[in-house]
């Protein structure tokens, strides 16, 4: 799935009582590829590609989705951000979830027991027409959901 899904997906998912929640929902959605591909697009970006290379980006990219690396975090977050935070943090389990089926071996499959089994499944990749035009419709689906029953929500 592309990351803009995942932080939609992640800031609905998990934190529609309030803007703060839903931007931190968001981008615990969107964290996954942001952590993997985003020093990479930041070297780029400065002119460094060349010095910084592409090698890592596998291995990040296998604890990002890793459901093994997740958990331990999942503690972490809990321990030091409380309930309500560690609640916020599950967009990035579903990130996972969703990229399990979205990706196939030719691009990044999602080996989402990582480090301990590189099990995955080649699933049908989310730039296809049978799964990038359905993504985007459940989406605005969603959103004009959410948006319509917010704005007329009594605590509005």
């Amino acid at each position: 799935m592309d990351i803009f899904s995942h932080g939609l997906y992640g800031g609905i998912a998990a934190g529609r009582k309030s803007k703060k929640n839903y931007l931190v929902a968001l981008l615990f959605g969107m964290g996954p590829d942001l952590l993997a591909f985003g020093p990479l697009v930041l070297a780029s970006l400065l002119g460094f590609h060349s010095w910084i290379g592409n090698g890592y980006i596998h291995y990040i990219y296998n604890a990002t989705h890793s459901f093994i690396v997740f958990v331990p975090l999942l503690i972490l977050f809990y321990i030091f951000g409380g309930k309500n935070f560690a609640k916020l943090t599950l967009a990035w389990p579903l990130h996972i979830l969703v990229d399990i089926p979205t990706h196939s071996v030719d691009f990044f499959p999602t080996h989402f027991l990582w480090p301990i089994s590189d099990f995955f499944i080649d699933g049908i990749a989310w730039a296809t027409p049978i799964i990038f035009f359905p993504n985007i419709a459940i989406l605005l689906t969603i959103y004009l959901y959410w948006y319509v029953n917010k704005k007329h929500s009594p605590n509005n």
